[in-house]
Protein backbone atom coordinates (compact mmCIF):
# COMPACT_ATOMS: atom_id res chain seq x y z
CA UNK A 1 0.00 0.00 0.00
CA UNK A 2 1.52 3.29 -1.10
CA UNK A 3 1.12 6.50 0.89
CA UNK A 4 -0.46 9.49 -0.82
CA UNK A 5 2.84 11.33 -0.90
CA UNK A 6 4.60 8.30 -2.42
CA UNK A 7 1.98 8.07 -5.18
CA UNK A 8 2.33 11.79 -5.97
CA UNK A 9 6.13 11.54 -5.99
CA UNK A 10 6.08 8.60 -8.41
CA UNK A 11 3.52 10.36 -10.63
CA UNK A 12 5.68 13.50 -10.80
CA UNK A 13 8.70 11.38 -11.69
CA UNK A 14 6.73 9.68 -14.47
CA UNK A 15 5.63 13.02 -15.93
CA UNK A 16 9.27 14.16 -16.00
CA UNK A 17 9.93 11.40 -18.55
CA UNK A 18 7.08 12.34 -20.90
CA UNK A 19 8.42 13.21 -24.39
CA UNK A 20 6.49 16.46 -24.67
CA UNK A 21 5.41 17.28 -28.21
CA UNK A 22 6.36 20.93 -27.83
CA UNK A 23 9.43 22.07 -25.93
CA UNK A 24 8.91 25.79 -26.51
CA UNK A 25 6.37 26.11 -23.71
CA UNK A 26 6.92 24.25 -20.43
CA UNK A 27 3.71 22.55 -19.30
CA UNK A 28 2.12 23.51 -15.99
CA UNK A 29 0.79 20.34 -14.36
CA UNK A 30 -0.69 20.01 -10.87
CA UNK A 31 -1.44 16.68 -9.18
CA UNK A 32 -3.79 15.93 -6.32
CA UNK A 33 -5.49 12.89 -4.84
CA UNK A 34 -9.22 12.90 -4.16
CA UNK A 35 -11.41 9.94 -3.16
CA UNK A 36 -8.79 7.48 -4.38
CA UNK A 37 -8.32 9.14 -7.77
CA UNK A 38 -5.33 11.07 -9.05
CA UNK A 39 -6.51 14.29 -10.65
CA UNK A 40 -4.45 16.03 -13.33
CA UNK A 41 -4.93 19.78 -13.65
CA UNK A 42 -3.05 22.55 -15.42
CA UNK A 43 -2.12 23.38 -19.00
CA UNK A 44 -0.19 21.65 -21.77
CA UNK A 45 0.57 22.69 -25.33
CA UNK A 46 -1.60 20.27 -27.31
CA UNK A 47 -3.66 17.06 -27.31
CA UNK A 48 -0.56 14.88 -27.80
CA UNK A 49 1.01 16.15 -24.57
CA UNK A 50 -2.29 15.86 -22.71
CA UNK A 51 -2.82 12.23 -23.76
CA UNK A 52 0.78 11.23 -23.09
CA UNK A 53 0.76 12.66 -19.57
CA UNK A 54 -2.45 10.84 -18.65
CA UNK A 55 -1.19 7.57 -20.16
CA UNK A 56 2.15 7.80 -18.33
CA UNK A 57 0.51 8.47 -14.96
CA UNK A 58 -1.90 5.56 -15.40
CA UNK A 59 1.11 3.21 -15.44
CA UNK A 60 2.31 4.35 -12.00
CA UNK A 61 1.99 1.75 -9.24
CA UNK A 62 -0.59 2.67 -6.63
CA UNK A 63 -2.68 4.89 -8.92
CA UNK A 64 -6.18 3.35 -8.98
CA UNK A 65 -7.81 5.92 -11.27
CA UNK A 66 -6.73 8.98 -13.24
CA UNK A 67 -9.04 11.93 -13.87
CA UNK A 68 -7.58 14.03 -16.68
CA UNK A 69 -8.63 17.67 -16.42
CA UNK A 70 -5.57 19.06 -18.19
CA UNK A 71 -6.38 21.87 -20.59
CA UNK A 72 -4.80 22.53 -23.96
CA UNK A 73 -3.34 26.02 -24.37
CA UNK A 74 -5.45 28.47 -26.34
CA UNK A 75 -4.24 29.47 -29.80
CA UNK A 76 -5.16 32.47 -31.91
CA UNK A 77 -8.20 34.64 -31.28
CA UNK A 78 -10.07 33.63 -28.10
CA UNK A 79 -13.35 31.78 -28.61
CA UNK A 80 -16.26 32.42 -26.26
CA UNK A 81 -18.11 29.58 -24.57
CA UNK A 82 -21.28 30.32 -26.51
CA UNK A 83 -19.48 30.22 -29.84
CA UNK A 84 -17.76 26.95 -28.92
CA UNK A 85 -21.01 25.40 -27.71
CA UNK A 86 -22.77 26.36 -30.94
CA UNK A 87 -19.93 24.96 -33.06
CA UNK A 88 -20.17 21.60 -31.27
CA UNK A 89 -23.93 21.55 -31.74
CA UNK A 90 -23.48 22.13 -35.48
CA UNK A 91 -20.97 19.28 -35.75
CA UNK A 92 -23.30 16.88 -33.94
CA UNK A 93 -26.28 18.00 -36.00
CA UNK A 94 -24.38 17.44 -39.24
CA UNK A 95 -22.96 14.04 -38.26
CA UNK A 96 -25.05 11.26 -39.77
CA UNK A 97 -24.16 8.95 -36.87
CA UNK A 98 -26.11 11.19 -34.47
CA UNK A 99 -29.17 11.89 -36.62
CA UNK A 100 -31.33 9.84 -34.24
CA UNK A 101 -29.94 11.53 -31.12
CA UNK A 102 -31.64 14.27 -29.16
CA UNK A 103 -29.21 17.19 -28.87
CA UNK A 104 -29.38 19.67 -25.98
CA UNK A 105 -27.21 22.60 -24.89
CA UNK A 106 -26.74 24.27 -21.52
CA UNK A 107 -27.62 27.92 -22.13
CA UNK A 108 -28.20 30.72 -19.62
CA UNK A 109 -28.36 28.37 -16.67
CA UNK A 110 -30.66 25.76 -18.13
CA UNK A 111 -30.63 22.91 -20.61
CA UNK A 112 -32.33 23.80 -23.90
CA UNK A 113 -33.25 21.31 -26.67
CA UNK A 114 -31.44 21.96 -29.97
CA UNK A 115 -32.99 19.10 -31.94
CA UNK A 116 -35.27 16.22 -31.15
CA UNK A 117 -34.32 12.76 -32.41
CA UNK A 118 -35.11 12.03 -36.06
CA UNK A 119 -37.05 8.78 -36.10
CA UNK A 120 -36.51 6.22 -33.35
CA UNK A 121 -34.29 7.76 -30.66
CA UNK A 122 -30.79 6.35 -30.26
CA UNK A 123 -29.76 8.53 -27.34
CA UNK A 124 -29.36 12.04 -26.02
CA UNK A 125 -26.31 14.30 -25.85
CA UNK A 126 -26.22 17.36 -23.61
CA UNK A 127 -23.43 19.91 -24.11
CA UNK A 128 -22.10 22.30 -21.48
CA UNK A 129 -19.12 24.63 -21.95
CA UNK A 130 -17.28 26.53 -19.22
CA UNK A 131 -14.02 28.40 -19.92
CA UNK A 132 -13.34 26.25 -22.97
CA UNK A 133 -13.96 22.98 -21.09
CA UNK A 134 -16.64 20.88 -22.77
CA UNK A 135 -18.71 18.42 -20.75
CA UNK A 136 -20.80 15.86 -22.61
CA UNK A 137 -23.57 14.08 -20.72
CA UNK A 138 -26.38 11.73 -21.69
CA UNK A 139 -26.43 8.33 -23.35
CA UNK A 140 -25.57 6.84 -26.73
CA UNK A 141 -25.87 3.39 -28.29
CA UNK A 142 -22.21 2.39 -28.59
CA UNK A 143 -18.68 3.07 -27.42
CA UNK A 144 -17.86 4.26 -30.95
CA UNK A 145 -20.60 6.90 -30.73
CA UNK A 146 -19.33 7.98 -27.30
CA UNK A 147 -15.81 8.37 -28.66
CA UNK A 148 -16.89 10.10 -31.89
CA UNK A 149 -18.91 12.68 -29.94
CA UNK A 150 -15.80 13.48 -27.91
CA UNK A 151 -13.65 13.91 -31.02
CA UNK A 152 -16.22 16.19 -32.67
CA UNK A 153 -16.05 18.40 -29.58
CA UNK A 154 -12.24 18.42 -29.74
CA UNK A 155 -12.33 19.43 -33.41
CA UNK A 156 -14.26 22.60 -32.54
CA UNK A 157 -12.05 25.68 -32.38
CA UNK A 158 -11.55 26.93 -28.84
CA UNK A 159 -12.01 23.54 -27.15
CA UNK A 160 -9.41 23.13 -24.38
CA UNK A 161 -10.64 19.97 -22.68
CA UNK A 162 -13.41 17.40 -23.14
CA UNK A 163 -14.97 15.70 -20.14
CA UNK A 164 -16.87 12.84 -21.73
CA UNK A 165 -19.52 11.53 -19.33
CA UNK A 166 -21.68 9.91 -21.99
CA UNK A 167 -23.06 6.53 -20.91
CA UNK A 168 -23.36 3.63 -23.36
CA UNK A 169 -26.72 1.88 -23.15
CA UNK A 170 -26.87 -1.05 -23.29
CA UNK A 171 -23.41 -1.33 -21.77
CA UNK A 172 -20.54 -2.71 -23.88
CA UNK A 173 -17.22 -4.29 -22.92
CA UNK A 174 -14.39 -2.01 -23.98
CA UNK A 175 -11.64 -3.75 -25.96
CA UNK A 176 -8.89 -2.89 -28.42
CA UNK A 177 -11.17 -3.55 -31.37
CA UNK A 178 -13.64 -1.01 -29.98
CA UNK A 179 -10.89 1.63 -30.10
CA UNK A 180 -10.04 0.59 -33.67
CA UNK A 181 -13.68 0.78 -34.74
CA UNK A 182 -14.10 4.23 -33.19
CA UNK A 183 -10.97 5.58 -34.86
CA UNK A 184 -12.07 4.26 -38.25
CA UNK A 185 -15.34 6.11 -37.76
CA UNK A 186 -13.44 9.27 -36.82
CA UNK A 187 -11.16 9.04 -39.87
CA UNK A 188 -14.18 8.50 -42.14
CA UNK A 189 -15.75 11.63 -40.65
CA UNK A 190 -12.62 13.77 -41.07
CA UNK A 191 -12.79 15.40 -44.52
CA UNK A 192 -9.04 16.15 -44.39
CA UNK A 193 -8.14 12.44 -44.29
CA UNK A 194 -8.55 9.71 -46.91
CA UNK A 195 -9.73 6.96 -44.55
CA UNK A 196 -9.81 4.33 -47.31
CA UNK A 197 -6.01 4.47 -47.60
CA UNK A 198 -5.30 4.08 -43.88
CA UNK A 199 -5.20 0.84 -41.89
CA UNK A 200 -5.78 0.97 -38.13
CA UNK A 201 -4.67 -1.60 -35.58
CA UNK A 202 -4.88 -1.38 -31.78
CA UNK A 203 -3.03 -3.52 -29.27
CA UNK A 204 -3.05 -2.80 -25.54
CA UNK A 205 -4.48 0.65 -26.32
CA UNK A 206 -1.55 1.49 -28.61
CA UNK A 207 -2.78 2.50 -32.07
CA UNK A 208 -0.70 1.78 -35.16
CA UNK A 209 -1.52 3.64 -38.36
CA UNK A 210 -0.34 2.30 -41.71
CA UNK A 211 -1.12 3.24 -45.28
CA UNK A 212 -0.76 6.31 -47.45
CA UNK A 213 -1.44 10.04 -47.35
CA UNK A 214 -1.10 12.64 -50.11
CA UNK A 215 0.50 15.27 -47.86
CA UNK A 216 2.40 15.62 -44.61
CA UNK A 217 -0.52 17.63 -43.21
CA UNK A 218 -2.93 14.74 -43.89
CA UNK A 219 -0.47 12.27 -42.37
CA UNK A 220 -0.23 14.34 -39.19
CA UNK A 221 -3.97 14.91 -39.06
CA UNK A 222 -4.63 11.15 -39.03
CA UNK A 223 -2.27 10.83 -36.07
CA UNK A 224 -3.91 13.70 -34.21
CA UNK A 225 -7.30 12.10 -34.78
CA UNK A 226 -5.99 8.98 -33.04
CA UNK A 227 -4.76 10.99 -30.05
CA UNK A 228 -8.21 12.55 -29.69
CA UNK A 229 -9.89 9.15 -29.27
CA UNK A 230 -10.77 8.33 -25.68
CA UNK A 231 -8.68 5.47 -24.28
CA UNK A 232 -5.70 5.66 -26.64
CA UNK A 233 -2.40 5.26 -24.76
CA UNK A 234 0.05 5.81 -27.62
CA UNK A 235 0.13 6.25 -31.41
CA UNK A 236 2.62 4.77 -33.89
CA UNK A 237 2.37 6.56 -37.24
CA UNK A 238 3.66 4.48 -40.15
CA UNK A 239 1.69 6.30 -42.82
CA UNK A 240 3.88 7.17 -45.81
CA UNK A 241 3.45 9.87 -48.43
CA UNK A 242 2.14 8.82 -51.84
CA UNK A 243 0.15 10.39 -54.63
Amino acid sequence: MYSSEAVLTQARAAIAHVPFHSHSIHPTIHLRLSDGALILEGEVQDIVDKSRVAAMVRRVDGVPEVIDHLRVASEGTPVGDGELRNAICVRLLQAIDFRNCRICAHTKGRMEPVREAVGESSGEIAIEVTDGVVTLRGHVISLSHMRLAGVLAWWSRGCRCVINELVVAPAETDRDDEVTEALRLVLETDRFVDADRIHVQTRNRVVTLEGYATSEAARRQAERDAWYVHGVEDVVNRIVLSN
